[in-house]
């Protein structure tokens, strides 16, 4: 993925500033939410018309940009 700045966007006018796939009202979390549920690529694909594979792409980059510089600590079991 080259950059996924060109596939993602946030506006405060489009569902209050949560990321999505621009031009549309697909939220990142959502897309993500199905890619862990087991959702394939090409399920995402027949159910969101307007999205394509590289936007799919797109919000794996966004997600693991996101959590990179993340500290993570780790919960006593």
């Amino acid at each position: 993925m080259k950059d996924w700045r060109e596939h993602i966007e946030s506006r405060s006018t489009i569902l209050y500033g949560k990321p999505v796939v621009k031009g549309t009202r697909i939220p990142v979390d959502l897309l993500l939410e199905k890619l862990s549920e087991g959702e394939t690529i090409e399920g995402l694909l027949e159910g969101y018309p307007r999205l394509k594979k590289e936007d799919v792409f797109a919000v794996l980059a966004f997600a693991a940009e996101m959590v990179k510089n993340e500290i993570v600590h780790s919960i006593a079991s």
